[in-house]
Order: structure tokens, then sequence, then C-alpha cells
């Protein structure tokens, strides 16, 4: 499998025909670091990061040969497929950080819903669901000093329309834009990122209504059926009479197991 290292990085002149520079105004970032090819838009991230790149620099990719999801997994990113991008941000609020991939989730539904043609749905930890298949995903990394995070790097990859190469994955509207997608995607992702606290109760409610997993069996990150997700982002399984609250692993229902 490729890694960052062994991925040639390329400048992008133009994205969809619009130069980079009309982008990042467009769009409304600080900085926009904007590639043709690359291995990792969150290890560029992180390395911009480490430099000084202030809070709301993106990184956005044309296509990755080595895009990282949770747990260190590893895919390719199709060049035109969708939209693979991540920001930097800079929050001091570790209770908002636990919660920050599901908060970036809520936003991001809100967001596409539009261009989606149809109302999306969640799954905890972190990933879109469109029509019972994936649409989006998610992955929040920070880096630490002295206890507080100093930076993070909010990597979000969008099917614009469906890769050839993931029969179980969905893309947009076929009217839906790229362009359109980051215009609503990126400043929903930076309102994320700046919010303070746990979930709020409208948050609750409103992944509540969005939850693709309440009510199902599920054989990880433990068994028992899915309740739903508490203020502090875990998630609730009911194991016979008692319930439970897990804060890491991945979602796994009985159906997929």
């Amino acid at each position: 499998m490729p890694t960052d290292a062994d991925s040639p990085r390329v400048v992008a002149d133009d994205y969809d025909g619009i130069a980079i520079e009309a982008l990042r105004q467009r769009i409304g970032v600080p900085r926009l670091a904007a590639f043709a090819s690359i291995g990792s838009t969150q290890d560029v991230a992180h390395e911009l990061a480490a430099a000084g790149a202030v809070a709301g620099t993106l990184v956005l990719a044309e296509a990755q040969s080595a895009g990282r999801g949770r747990a260190g997994r590893l895919w390719q990113s199709e060049s035109g497929a969708g939209v693979w991008m991540t920001m930097v941000e800079r929050p001091r609020d570790v209770r908002a950080l636990d919660v920050l991939s599901l908060r970036v989730g809520l936003a991001l539904a809100a967001a596409l819903d539009e261009l989606a043609g149809d109302r999306i749905a969640l799954k905890w930890p972190n990933d879109l669901y469109l029509r019972g298949r994936k649409l989006a995903g998610i992955l929040v990394e920070a880096r630490w000093r002295d206890g507080l995070p100093e930076w993070i790097a909010i990597g979000v990859g969008i099917n614009v329309r469906a890769p050839e190469s993931e029969p179980v994955a969905i893309g947009l509207a076929s009217t839906a834009s790229r362009l359109a997608v980051l215009e609503r995607c990126v400043p929903a992702v930076h309102a994320a990122a700046v919010a303070e606290g746990r979930l709020r109760s409208d948050e609750l409610r409103e992944f509540a209504s969005r939850d693709c997993a309440k009510g199902r069996q599920c054989v990880s990150p433990v068994a028992g059926v899915v309740q739903g997700i508490d203020q502090s982002g875990a998630l609730v399984v009911a194991i016979g009479s008692e319930t439970t609250a897990v804060r890491s692993g991945s979602l796994v229902f009985t159906e997929e197991g």
C-alpha cells in the first residue's frame, strides 16, 4: 500500500477551471494549498500546522494515492470523483475536541442535504450515509503540547460521484458540483471546529433524527442494540437490561459481522 512519502506532490494550477487564488477567496479561507495529486491531505496539513499555518488553512487535492482513514486505513481517492480536503484548526477546548467528528458530521449533513437530493444519515462516529450507502467520511487528528491540542487536522472525503472502486458507496445528485460542495462545506467545518463544549441538546436531537444505527443490533464495539449517543459523544448500547457508553471503536452491525 502506498504512503504519502511514496507519492509525488503535484501542485494544482486550478480546481475545476477556477484559479487557486480565486477559489481561496471564493470559499473564504486564509490559505489554500491545492494539489493535482498527493499522498494524503492530512500529512500536508500537519506539516503546514507545524510550520505555523493559521486556523482555517485548507489543503485540497484532486486525487489522493494514500488517503487515510480511522485506524490507519489507507485508500485511493479518485481524481475528480469527490472533494478530498483537510482543514487546520487550533481549538483549546478539550471537551469540544471529544465530540468534534460528530459535530462536523452534523454540520456536513445539513450543508449537503440539498445537493444530495435526500436527507443524509449519520453513523457513529464519523460517517455520512445516503440511502443506506456511504457518502462521506471524517478523520480528526490532534497534535498536543502541554496537555492541550496545539492544532487539529480535520480530514473530509465526500463522494460527489460514486467511485467505481467502491460498489457500496454513493455520490451526490448528478447536478451537484465540487465547487458547490466546497462553498457549503468549508464554512460548515470551520463553524463546527470553533464550537465549544459537549454536544448541546439541539445537536443531540438533530443527530437522533439522522441516526442510521438506533435500534439496530451491533457486534462491535460491543454486542447489543444501539440506543444513540450521549453529550460526550459516546455510543450508547443496550446489553440486555443494562446500557453502556462506548467512546472508541468502529460500529459494525450484526448483518455486517
